[in-house]
């Protein structure tokens, strides 16, 4: 698993599909009570957003750079 900084910048956000975001969510999303499973709800956000197609080409991009 590549590590990942989760900084908050005001105005900035990280490039769309660097993962980034992903883990910013992940993060937040493990603090709340009653979420066992970040990551899945990550993605679930994620395909809700962007669709299904994108998603998957953000995740194999994903998977190239690891």
């Amino acid at each position: 698993m590549a590590k990942v900084s989760v900084t908050k910048v005001v105005g900035k956000k990280p490039r769309l599909g660097s993962g980034e975001r992903f883990a910013a969510l992940k993060a937040e999303l493990a603090g709340k009570p009653g979420i066992r499973n970040p990551g899945a709800v990550a993605a679930s956000i994620g395909r809700k957003k962007y669709g299904k197609a994108k998603m998957v080409r953000m995740a194999a991009a994903g998977r190239r750079r690891a």
